[in-house]
């Protein structure tokens, strides 16, 4: 059998080792604090860090010279709050912001970054392959020219019923009392189509509605009642009135319960999808969420189909929890994919309203459990679309999801063609960083049980590892836990922890360090680094101190997973 090593070095000098034979004979390792301040670790004025421009994951050639490389990169955002601001003061939810027409000029998109953007979200329900690209590529060009790390997710459409494309409206607003036209008829797309009347994608529509049901579109923002069928066309009368927004999504209620018979048997992933995922595959995105899924069967099998297109892919896969069918499978769900986004909109019309709150509650906290990022969607600021400032609702709502430690919020028309998507952004920003600090101030810590995710021993003394981290940077109130992290797994467990103070994740990969900036917490660099960990603290401090993000005295805990270990010291 081989031997593990655990070593548990919370001093330099002196460090203690603890050494075991057999996982089940393990005893308890007991540490002792030798009577001394924290030393200062001596930092190398000639050694250095370098780290490679980001080519979308391209490795650098082996013929690139040290003068053509950076020291450290770090986004440009968190390195001005740190240099202004402190420790204290970043941000720990992170921000998905959905790109659209209002915002996918470069201008645009830079705006959103210096506003806190961290992940740009693409929709494939809109737009075609080619202005997608183009997004892309702009997101790509401001992190290189800019000093951004943004990292892009690409959002599937799904096979569930929805509407048309508005002939090519941006919106259309149904009023009380009017009736529309919802029908499965194809229409020459070169001329402008019957005066409120809708395509719908879903050619047994018609003949599954029945006279008498409710027509919720997106989640019941507009509502309809089905007054008649002719052939394949449904008049119905608008009920609720609303903005009615291209491919919205369409269910339909009989006697107070949700029509879905026929819907069950749409697939998750459609033909369109696997198009649109051979494109996000190509395109290199990071992200790719998957909508309405039913069970983990779905997520393993793109899973695959990923690593066959793509053997060097590093694209994670996000289940969109959005049904019936996700919430049965929850668990299941999350743990085959690599995180979750609470759809709240389509979830919403599949469940009663007044339960949406309780579930998203769960799938935070099993998402946490589990390891997974979690990003709360959905109607988060909707009247930011048309308005300037929020309701107080609303503001409520975000801090709710703060408050439950969610690790990203997300805009999704207010961002994509919302008239103030600037103020959308600075709105969740700032009620982020103001709950996140009551939380601190009040020493909320709560007792959320975190079982163990590792199916490995060494992965198990990982997680046991950033646990105890986590509870001394704590209990000492530091300033900073460093993580040197080549996959990006204990700083993901350290994320999981939910610490007070800020965590530096240290990578060497640009996609690790993009896919990092959606977890809670993390403020992830890109540099290289050595296997020597006394030798990456003193490099790093030189480093740091060099871009005045840190200053000495300040009281830093490190942790790597490439040698199993706690290490706590002032910065010299």
């Amino acid at each position: 059998m081989s031997v593990s090593r655990l070593h548990l070095q919370l001093f330099t000098p002196p460090s203690t080792t603890f050494h075991h034979h057999t996982p089940s004979h393990l005893s308890p390792p007991t540490i002792s604090f030798p009577s001394i301040r924290f030393p200062l670790i001596r930092a190398s004025s000639t050694s250095q860090f370098t780290t490679i421009p980001d080519n979308n994951g391209v490795p650098p050639s082996p013929s690139a010279s040290p003068s053509d490389l950076g020291s450290i990169e770090v986004d440009a955002v968190t390195e001005t709050e740190l240099k202004e601001n402190g420790f204290r003061s970043t941000r720990r939810t992170k921000l998905v912001c959905t790109v659209g027409p209002a915002t996918c000029g470069f201008e645009q998109l830079e705006a959103l970054a210096v506003g806190g953007m961290n992940v740009a979200r693409i929709n494939m329900c809109h737009g075609t392959r080619e202005w997608h690209k183009t997004v892309i590529d702009r997101v790509r060009r401001l992190n290189h020219q800019k000093g951004f790390a943004v990292a892009i997710m690409m959002d599937t459409e799904g096979s569930e019923i929805h509407m048309g494309d508005l002939a090519g409206a941006s919106s259309a607003k149904a009023e009380d009392g009017e009736i529309w036209t919802f029908s499965v008829r194809a229409f020459d797309s070169s001329l402008p189509p019957p005066e409120r009347t809708i395509n719908v994608n879903y050619e047994g529509f018609a003949e599954d509605v029945k006279v008498g049901d409710e027509l919720l579109v997106d989640g019941g923002m507009v509502r309809f009642e089905v007054i008649e069928k002719i052939g394949p066309d449904v008049k119905c009368l608008c009920t609720d009135p609303g903005l009615l927004l291209p491919r919205a999504n369409l269910t339909f209620w009989r006697n107070g319960s949700l029509v879905r018979e026929r819907n069950a048997m749409l697939p998750t992933i459609s033909s369109k999808d696997w198009l649109d995922i051979d494109f996000g595959i190509a395109e290199g995105v990071d992200f790719i969420a998957i909508s309405f899924v039913k069970s983990a069967e779905v997520i393993t099998h793109l899973k695959s189909y990923i690593a066959a297109r793509s053997r060097d892919s590093d694209i994670s896969v996000i289940a969109k929890i959005e049904s019936i069918d996700s919430l049965k499978n929850l668990e299941e769900i999350i743990r085959a994919s690599d995180g979750a986004m609470v759809a709240r909109g389509d979830l919403g019309a599949q469940i009663p309203l007044e339960q949406v709150p309780a579930a998203q509650q769960r799938i935070v906290q099993v998402c946490r459990q589990m390891n997974k990022p979690v990003i709360v969607a959905s109607q988060l600021l909707e009247s930011m679309i048309e308005y300037p400032t929020p309701t107080r609702a609303e503001v409520a709502d975000v801090s709710e999801a703060v408050r439950q430690r969610a690790d990203a919020l997300m805009l999704s028309g207010e961002s994509a063609m919302g008239q103030f998507p600037d103020k959308a952004l600075t709105v969740l920003r700032s009620v982020s960083l103001r709950i996140e600090r009551w939380w601190r101030e009040e020493k909320r810590y709560e007792a959320t049980q975190l079982p163990s995710v590792g199916s490995y021993f060494s992965e198990k003394i990982s997680e046991e590892i950033c646990n105890s981290a986590a509870k001394m940077a704590n209990n000492l109130e530091v300033d900073a836990l460093f993580v040197y992290t080549k996959t990006g797994h204990m700083a993901s467990l350290l994320s999981r922890c939910r610490p007070d103070c800020p965590i530096f994740a240290f990578t060497t990969t640009p996609s690790v360090r993009r896919r990092l900036n959606l977890q809670w917490g993390l403020i992830p660099f890109r540099l290289s680094f050595s296997d020597d960990m006394e030798s990456n603290l003193n490099k790093t401090f030189s480093l740091l101190k060099a871009r005045n993000l840190i200053k000495s005295g300040d009281l830093v805990i490190a942790v790597s997973d490439m040698f199993q270990s706690i290490q706590v010291m002032n910065v010299p």
